[in-house]
């Protein structure tokens, strides 16, 4: 992305770290005003942790997407890209997904893999949600809320985050967008067609996730319902090219892959040609 304009600097981005309710329902300060130990009390139920990244621009209504990080967890990479994102003018809340196990970051493949099988899908699918009604609370008393545009949303994920996107995608009917950068498709092919928003499938050409045939079912089962489905391949990728830390890594697609997802999302979001 670095060859490209961008509406901010990443200078401009900031960053704070968040914790809010898996229910996706959230105290505001008036709630806390009527309650004297809103302070002290332990939180009730799971809770969802994470980094929200955000141009630093005084009464700036910026639409918002949710990042998923890859198997190696909230690591320093991801974070990066988030920054990238977010210079395109998007506030950009990434969710740990490990949080209900620690929140652990590995940068070996055997422990993420391990940490990746122990994730309960459907928690994640409901952390993910409550961040969506993070975005959309606007509590006027959170500078960062206030400055995001309800349900103007999109999802992008990497590897297992991929994944989750396109579940994301069938799961939540508010949903503007989502980009699935690698990552296994549904064992549900039928998924396809409960697709609430357009998808975006950045497929690498040397995947051992998925095959051609199983990508193209599930394509054309989305064609079928009417759904919104594009797909675009790297012929020299592998799984993980996205990654900096593995033998995969490949900057010049990964470039591609971020500039023609923020394209697709943009071409949604701000409804540009």
């Amino acid at each position: 992305m670095t060859q490209h304009t961008t509406p901010y600097d990443i200078e401009q981005i900031g960053y704070t770290v968040v914790r809010f309710n898996s229910s996706g329902i959230f105290e505001t300060h008036k709630d806390h005003m009527v309650d004297p130990y809103a302070e002290t009390r332990h939180a009730k139920g799971p809770q969802v942790e994470g980094l929200q990244f955000a141009p630093q621009e005084a009464n700036k209504i910026l639409p918002a997407m949710v990042l998923l990080h890859d198997r190696y967890g909230l690591t320093s990479h991801i974070q990066e890209l988030a920054k990238g994102l977010s210079c395109q003018g998007y506030v950009v809340l990434v969710p740990n997904l490990y949080v209900r196990q620690g929140g652990m970051v590995t940068a070996n493949a055997e422990v993420a893999d391990a940490l990746m099988e122990r994730v309960n899908e459907q928690q994640a699918l409901q952390d993910i949600n409550a961040s969506f009604e993070f975005l959309n609370a606007n509590l006027t008393e959170d500078i960062n809320l206030e400055r995001t545009t309800r349900n103007a949303h999109a999802v992008i994920g990497f590897g297992m985050g991929g994944s989750l996107a396109m579940k994301t995608a069938a799961h939540r009917r508010r949903l503007q967008a989502a980009v699935a950068i690698s990552g296994t498709l549904p064992t549900d092919p039928e998924l396809a067609q409960r697709l609430y928003c357009p998808l975006l499938l950045q497929t690498p050409g040397k995947s051992l996730l998925n095959s051609a045939e199983e990508r193209d079912q599930f394509c054309q089962m989305a064609n079928q319902a009417g759904k919104k489905i594009e797909v675009r391949s790297y012929p020299e990728a592998s799984d993980e090219f996205w990654q900096s830390s593995t033998p995969s890594y490949r900057a010049s697609d990964l470039e591609d892959v971020l500039q023609t997802s923020i394209d697709f999302i943009n071409a949604i979001i701000h409804k540009t040609p």
